[in-house]
């Protein structure tokens, strides 16, 4: 019997920066599905019947802030349990608590931290669900 594969559901709007999320991700093993804005996520969420083991989201995107894009899924049945890794170029106190009310369950200054090792706090992500 084969084990399902993890699927991690990238937002981020910098191309680059998506297309090495997505090679880092495939090397580990895991599928994964980019998208390059907000609005393109949601309607992926609308409309896949696999949804995603977790969410990789960039704070800022061109078409909306997470802010908007959390409120979203998280008052949809279909999305409101996929755990929320954020990922952003900065972060406030309040930012952070912020989010964290709005239900992403991690929160990753891009400077503090190499590709690998948020892949491997989305990892636990998926293991504590």
């Amino acid at each position: 019997m084969t084990q399902k594969k993890t699927i991690i559901l990238i937002v981020e709007d910098e191309s680059l920066l998506l297309e090495a999320i997505s090679r880092k991700i495939s090397k580990l093993g895991h599928d994964s599905i980019s998208c390059s804005s907000g609005h393109e996520a949601l309607k992926v969420l609308k409309e896949k019947t696999s949804k995603p083991d977790a969410i990789w989201l960039d704070f800022y995107l061109g078409d909306m802030d997470g802010y908007e894009f959390m409120k979203e899924i998280k008052a949809k049945e279909n999305s409101k349990n996929i755990p929320v890794a954020v990922v952003s170029n900065s972060a406030s106190p309040e930012k952070i608590k912020k989010m964290a009310s709005l239900g992403a369950e991690k929160y990753f200054l891009k400077a503090h931290y190499r590709i690998e090792e948020i892949i491997s706090g989305v990892n636990q992500l998926i293991a504590n669900q």
